[in-house]
């Protein structure tokens, strides 16, 4: 999400006459995009923001602006603890952010942009005011130019107990399947063939217009008939709206990729009823069964807390259960952060000592790594397709020259391939042989068409 936020400021900017510089000492203005989902984000930008002050004394022409959900959710408190701060601006407002710039400029002081709270308005108008302008934008500013964010959601309705995402993001409320249909085609234009749809839980998707009903399923079917476009994917997922419909939607296109991200956050019931998830462990075993009859070669990844308030050594036993029963191509675990205006904060302490929080962190790591291990083992001796993403880290790193460099891709199951290749083949889709593998990546080489056996199409 923030992501094809800075990508849209900055298209907009591009469109005031601006140009990016990696230098804060040449920029105009500086603008910090930020995240309120665990504290240390915060703390992050709190410190970047600190290294400003001198920049700002000693040039006091510069503009330094904090967009995004730790705007929406601080505000006022951002010009306490940074009075030389000039713009604060939520993600509703972000299309603003040309006319806060000028203005700082030529009237000094500071200036404010935000949505209304959950209860400081009527609730189209509350929604109204999260809303962005997603059709600007601006390739150039993309981790590669045929790979493209889709925002098909605007913020998020479940309320779990431990998240500020509700009132930084606002309703939740799609937008109009015409206008997203309308968004692909203009990517597939800029040269983009995979596309990854957004969404703070993306399979609730839904849009009514009148009589008019659009679905999550209905949407893929129609964004499946974008020329030009090969791939499309979709995060983040809610395991209750994971429904056959869906299933049915990605096993029958095949640009749809069978890689679905579905957080699951705990394996304890107690944990997930105090996280007001929504949905039991019952209900989660009920979704991989459904997702295992529809699509036997899906990939699934899901999200962890550890450390939940009140969580104890049973109930994080029983998360070990449920990884080692689900079998996950991946997860990311985070351990849990008390974020201020939740309802975790607001009524339960966060009791779970930082020491256990951590050894917790870890172990369930090691089991989900040693997962990832064994399943990537099935890939070695196949070919498989990959999209030439460009150099791989390695190859920046160690600052490697010439055609043949080593290159890194990701298969339709999003699996990371590294290989040795012509960067030539950077933006194209090639049957890669996998000689090894580790729990995070696949190693293999090019396969030339001389030799070329038949692609492995499941759990890609």
């Amino acid at each position: 999400m923030n992501m094809l936020d800075s990508e849209m400021v900055v298209a907009s900017l591009r469109g005031e006459g601006y140009g990016v510089t990696d230098s804060p000492e040449d920029a105009d203005t500086i603008l910090f995009n930020t995240c309120s989902i665990r504290e240390q984000a915060e703390n992050k930008t709190y410190s970047a923001l600190g290294r400003m002050r001198q920049l700002k004394q000693d040039h006091p022409q510069k503009v330094i602006g904090v967009m995004g959900c730790m705007a929406q959710k601080d505000q006022g408190l951002i010009f306490k603890r940074a009075p030389f701060v000039d713009i604060v601006v939520g993600p509703g407002q972000l299309q603003q952010i040309p006319d806060l710039i000028r203005t700082a400029q030529s009237q000094g002081g500071q200036h404010t942009a935000v949505s209304l709270g959950r209860t400081d308005g009527k609730v189209e108008q509350v929604k109204r005011s999260h809303e962005t302008f997603d059709p600007l934008r601006d390739p150039e500013m993309r981790p590669t130019p045929f790979q493209a964010f889709l925002r098909i959601q605007i913020g998020c309705d479940k309320f779990c107990t431990y998240c500020v995402v509700p009132m930084t993001r606002g309703p939740e409320q799609g937008r109009p399947p015409q206008q997203i249909f309308e968004e692909a085609k203009i990517l597939a234009d800029q040269g983009a063939k995979e596309i990854t749809l957004l969404g703070q839980t993306v399979n609730s998707y839904r849009f009514r217009d009148g009589e008019t009903h659009t679905s999550f399923a209905e949407l893929l079917h129609l964004l499946h008939e974008v020329d030009g476009i090969e791939r499309i994917k979709f995060v983040t997922n809610y395991p209750k709206d994971m429904t056959v419909e869906v299933l049915q939607a990605v096993r029958d296109l095949p640009k749809v990729s069978p890689y679905l991200h579905v957080p699951l956050q705990s394996g304890s019931d107690s944990v997930l009823k105090r996280m007001k998830r929504g949905y039991t462990v019952g209900d989660y075993r009920e979704m991989m069964q459904r997702i295992h009859e529809h699509l036997p070669g899906a990939a699934i990844s899901s999200d962890f807390i550890v450390g939940f308030c009140g969580e104890t050594e049973e109930e994080f036993q029983e998360t070990i259960k449920l990884t080692k029963e689900c079998r996950f191509k991946n997860s990311f675990i985070f351990k849990y952060s008390e974020r201020t205006g939740t309802k975790s904060q607001k009524l339960m302490a966060d009791d779970v000592p930082y020491p256990t929080k951590q050894r917790r962190n870890n172990e369930l790591l090691a089991v989900q790594n040693q997962i990832s291990l064994e399943d990537n083992q099935q890939f070695v001796g196949a070919p498989i397709e990959v999209l030439v993403e460009g150099r791989s880290k390695k190859s920046v790193k160690d600052n490697e020259s010439g055609e043949i460099v080593q290159l890194t891709g990701r298969t339709h199951c999003d699996r990371i391939v590294v290989f040795q290749g012509n960067q030539r083949l950077v933006g194209q889709i090639i049957p890669i042989g996998i000689y090894e593998a580790t729990a995070f990546t696949l190693l293999g080489t090019v396969v030339t068409s001389e030799s070329r056996p038949q692609v492995v199409q499941l759990s890609l």
